[in-house]
């Protein structure tokens, strides 16, 4: 009966250690996926600030000649 009783013990731990990776794997894809679009957004932002560079700097060229 011990055994059993370990056994089932065993079990149970495993089903809830089981749960609570899956638990936390889905919180870690999405954080994953929030860190993605961030990101995505900071390559937007750096797009749009290299473009205002380059305008600034024609202005800039344009007003110096």
């Amino acid at each position: 009966a011990p055994v059993r009783q370990v056994s089932g013990l065993a079990e149970q731990v495993e089903e809830r250690l089981f749960h609570l990776y899956g638990l936390h794997n889905e919180q870690i894809q999405e954080r994953l996926q929030e860190l993605a679009e961030v990101m995505e957004r900071v390559r937007q932002a750096e797009a749009e600030l290299r473009q205002v560079c380059r305008t600034v700097e024609a202005a800039y060229h344009d007003l110096c000649l």
